[in-house]
């Protein structure tokens, strides 16, 4: 299994794993579009040239990113995947210059691990006005946000 930056050839599988988790109410689902337009954010986990997990890092200001659009096929939970997917944007994003790196998400715990901690969303109006005000929750928000220095 390989970290790697998508690929264009990537979208339509990236996609459909992200809307997966999507129709499940798991995260924000993503049009085709998005996903061409913002290709760059995108890292994918390769299994014998298989896409098995997705994740991205999206710069949101000089000091604030994302990691956002984590999702793991179900049949390779338990196996670092989504670890190592995280581990990928953290680097890119202290090379980047970034400062701070927050998710939004169902799993805390998992982020815990990787050395985040709670925030509160009302730290993140970037995000609150880009992505959130089209999400069908908005504002009844239940995710948990949380937030690591890099």
């Amino acid at each position: 299994m390989k970290i790697r930056k998508a690929h264009i050839s990537d979208i339509k599988d990236i996609q459909k794993l992200v809307n997966e988790f999507a129709r499940r109410e798991q995260m924000i689902p993503r049009s085709l579009n998005e996903l061409y337009e913002n290709l760059r954010d995108f890292v994918v986990a390769e299994e014998k040239k298989v896409i098995v997990g997705v994740c991205a890092l999206h710069v949101l200001w000089d000091d604030l990113a994302e990691v956002r659009s984590l999702a793991v096929k179900k049949e390779h939970h338990k196996k670092g995947i989504g670890r190592k997917m995280v581990e990928h944007c953290l680097i890119e994003a202290k090379d980047l210059g970034v400062k701070r790196v927050f998710v939004l998400t169902y799993q805390p715990e998992f982020f815990k691990k990787l050395g985040f901690k709670d925030t509160d969303k009302a730290e993140l109006p970037q995000k609150i006005w880009g992505d959130c005000i089209r999400c069908p929750k908005f504002p009844e928000c239940d995710e948990h946000a949380l937030i690591r220095n890099v």
